[in-house]
């Protein structure tokens, strides 16, 4: 999550989130992390989508918060629903609804939802379409799902920028290599929820508009999640060095070196990854790229403390020119993988590191 400026009042959300394990609970997160007042919403519930702002009304549940309907969420806070008995299906889409009955002010977001979500003016949260909607690309105020499992080994966090958030792959397709790996996870017998914390322009050192950095949101985004045995530790170095080719490589090796450790200590198993291509990106330099090679360097040595190496580099890189991104690979911004370059980061994971 992350601040946003254009706030609500009135007005019915509805979000679509994907699964990536199925279960037989369910419990839905919302943050107020970044409102500078309290948020109140109300008829909080959860259905099966028909398409587009529709919902099947014979799926519809409530969701309570301390059996309550309704739920304020104090600035700075989250609030955890509680577990609502569901049988819902892995790889599947579930919309989430809530009405907003109050100014919220500026709101908490994710500011690629890559797929399309609504807003529509009044209390229509029991409709089976709603009225005048305007379709939104982002996520508010809606942190995560928790799928319950007594199967489930555990969960493995995505933990990125916005290759890790999906930039780049099609929208609405679930096709974000985080979303490619739960396939691969899934069809191998393992039961592992994947959680994508990945955030659009987020960097490892600095706040910036990506948000908090990685060092800040790190326990937020990965060690308070529950069930988290292991974190993929993926590409935000890359914005570092892209916005500020200044960025000293040990600088950021360092706060790697930090962010392992703090997995370690609380008992995670830390993947990290090498930084995918960026020449011919808008933002990057010769000064840039040579810190990425230094930061792969370390990355791939043995003194960086990872239990695992996710080489994207290796995965993404074109093979005449080491320093670009694969053309059947490249969206078009030479930045970012496209959907093709998303199956061949996901295909680059080794899936004995979650045995």
């Amino acid at each position: 999550m992350q601040s946003g400026s254009t706030g609500f009042e009135q007005q019915t959300l509805r979000q679509v989130v994907h699964t990536s394990i199925g279960g037989d609970q369910v419990r839905v997160r919302l943050s107020n992390q970044f409102g500078a007042a309290p948020l109140a919403v109300t008829g909080i519930g959860l259905a099966q989508p028909t398409g587009g702002a529709g919902i099947d009304v014979s799926t519809a549940r409530a969701v309570t918060f301390s059996g309550n309907n309704s739920v304020t969420v104090p600035a700075g806070e989250e609030a955890v629903s509680d577990a609502l008995s569901l049988t819902v299906a892995a790889d599947t889409d579930l919309t989430i609804s809530m009405y907003l009955p109050a100014a919220t002010g500026a709101p908490t977001e994710h500011v690629l939802a890559n797929r399309a979500n609504y807003a529509a003016t009044g209390s229509q949260i029991a409709d089976a379409g709603l009225r005048d909607s305007k379709s939104t690309s982002a996520y508010y105020f809606l942190s995560g799902l928790d799928v319950h499992n007594t199967a489930a080994s555990g969960a493995v966090v995505a933990f990125g920028a916005s290759v890790t958030d999906g930039l780049g792959s099609k929208s609405g397709t679930n096709q974000r290599w985080p979303d490619l790996l739960s396939d691969r996870l899934r069809a191998s017998g393992r039961t592992i929820g994947v959680l994508n914390t990945g955030m659009s322009s987020n960097r490892l050192l600095s706040d910036g508009p990506g948000g908090e950095s990685a060092i800040r949101r790190f326990d937020r985004d990965v060690l308070d999640r529950p069930g988290v045995r292991w974190v993929i530790i993926s590409d935000e170095p890359a914005n570092d060095l892209g916005n500020d080719s200044s960025t000293r490589a040990d600088a950021l090796t360092g706060g790697l070196a930090e962010l392992v450790e703090r997995g370690h200590d609380a008992g995670i198993k830390v993947i990290c990854s090498t930084l995918t291509q960026a020449s011919g990106a808008s933002y990057w330099s010769t000064a840039a790229e040579t810190g990425r090679a230094a930061y792969n360097a370390f990355v791939r040595g043995g003194t960086s403390g990872c239990d695992a190496v996710l080489d994207l580099d290796a995965a993404t890189q074109d093979p005449s020119s080491p320093t670009r991104l694969k053309p059947s690979f490249d969206s078009g911004d030479h930045l970012h993988p496209n959907t093709a370059g998303m199956k061949a980061i996901a295909d680059a994971v080794d899936l004995s590191w979650f045995d």
